[in-house]
């Protein structure tokens, strides 16, 4: 019975170590697990750029993060204090949202896009914006730098939109190309889309810069092919560049020529002469 007593405490001892190395790696493992998830006990709402400058027909995108800690599953909601007249969307995966569904330890990539109201001054504009849940108040404070506006019209000196021309004749058209942002306009093309077979050039064919306020007149060039048959038809110029674009709808009237009109007249009138002439010849047999 003596012999047999330290074999009985060897072996105790023995489960105890054993018992307490497999304590020791399964919080070893948890830990591990805990770590690979993200779950730390903290919060973020992070964003790659917070001041980003732009004008004002332009958007504001902002490419934040938002990341939950906590150890459990919440339900996120996105609010923003914007100035009077300005719009923000929130989007995941291309998919426009207003809360996220975040699982314990998940990061999620949200993009943030901002639109300036058309009156906006030039000015730095603080957008905070807020990730709120049940357990927390996540801000991120973004800046939204307004450099100004881009404008441009394209019209006639004399407002008017519509002009008349002949069959298989040419019309100089009067245009103005005008800036009415607060930004210079660089680079502003002259385009048309036209009825099939219709031509047009323009003088010049290119701006290279616009200041604001100011306006150029140009001159387009219309062709209109022969044998057009007569009737309303629509001329779209347009005057664009990388920030913006304005199309000038025309109408066009195309008439009949003064000659082709007589000799439509002429062809009539010998169409008849030869019917009375094939009659009183062979009408009495």
């Amino acid at each position: 019975m003596l012999r047999k007593l330290p074999n009985t405490r060897f072996r105790a001892m023995r489960n105890i170590t054993f018992l307490f190395l497999c304590l020791l790696s399964t919080t070893q493992l948890v830990k591990a697990q805990t770590s690979a998830t993200g779950i730390d006990g903290k919060s973020t709402f992070t964003a790659k750029l917070i001041n980003i400058e732009a004008a004002t027909n332009e958007v504001f995108r902002y490419n934040t993060t938002l990341h939950n800690g906590d150890a459990k599953s919440k339900v996120v909601e996105l609010k923003a204090d914007l100035p009077i007249g300005w719009m923000i969307s929130y989007k995941v995966d291309g998919s426009q949202v207003t809360s996220v569904a975040m699982d314990a330890g998940k990061t999620q990539d949200i993009s943030i896009e901002i639109n300036a109201s058309a009156t906006a001054d030039p000015n730095k504009y603080k957008i905070p914006v807020k990730a709120i849940s049940a357990s927390d108040t996540l801000k991120l404070n973004l800046e939204a730098v307004v450099k100004g506006s881009y404008g441009l019209t394209l019209t006639t000196p004399t407002g008017r939109l519509s002009e008349e021309l002949t069959s298989g004749s040419h019309l100089d058209i009067q245009l103005v190309v005008k800036n009415t942002g607060t930004l210079p306009l660089n680079d502003i093309d002259l385009t048309s889309q036209l009825p099939t077979g219709w031509e047009t050039s323009f003088e010049p064919a290119k701006i290279s810069r616009l200041e604001p306020g100011k306006s150029q007149e140009l001159k387009a060039r219309l062709k209109v092919p022969d044998k057009t048959i007569a009737g309303d038809y629509a001329a779209t110029f347009t005057a664009n560049n990388p920030n913006s674009n304005s199309p000038a709808v025309f109408r066009m009237i195309v008439k009949t020529s003064l000659l082709s009109g007589w000799i439509g007249i002429l062809v009539i009138l010998l169409s008849i002469g030869l019917v009375y002439y094939l009659i009183r010849k062979y009408g009495r047999r």
